[in-house]
């Protein structure tokens, strides 16, 4: 069962979400993309999604699909499945839109819908953005968001399974 407050925010194909992005420029509504799994949930998420909404006037969260994840993590995550993720996502105000992707990189999705701004965490610099490349090569910014990577659901899993 999808959340209501999930059916406002999710854009269901990236067509949608590129018209979405071009309508928002159209109308001098500087548009804000970042991405990520978003398994469980921390204060670094927070403040990275805060900040990332503070770059501009609408914020987009692409989260990784469960087959993405697995694929660069591993059998055991995602811990939570993409829907809730989505979820959860969608419940903070500063998130306007989200959609869920099956890529391993966003490359393909920034060219085909050009936010203004890509947002990455603190864990990179701008010159180690790995989309960095095809964000410039459209005229798009690159900002480094949130507080210095002192959480991960790496180290989480890590702690409860010590215990």
């Amino acid at each position: 069962m999808e959340s209501t407050v999930l059916k406002q925010k999710r854009v269901e194909t990236l067509e949608d979400l590129r018209d979405l992005i071009a309508a928002n420029r159209a109308e001098g509504i500087r548009t804000v993309f970042t991405n990520g799994c978003f398994d469980i949930l921390h204060v670094g998420h927070i403040r990275c999604l805060a900040d990332a909404k503070s770059r501009g006037d609408k914020l987009v969260v692409a989260i990784n699909s469960d087959r993405s994840i697995r694929e660069m993590k591993g059998p055991f995550q995602p811990i939570f499945p993409e829907e809730e993720r989505a979820e959860m996502i969608a419940s903070f105000g500063c998130v306007d839109y989200v959609y869920i992707f099956d890529d391993l990189t966003v490359d393909h999705i920034l060219r085909t819908v050009q936010p203004d701004v890509h947002a990455k965490g603190t864990d990179y610099t701008e010159k180690t953005v790995p989309e960095r490349a095809t964000v410039l090569s459209y005229g798009g910014e690159i900002a480094i968001v949130g507080d210095p990577k002192q959480h991960s659901t790496r180290d989480i899993i890590r702690r409860i399974q010590a215990l």
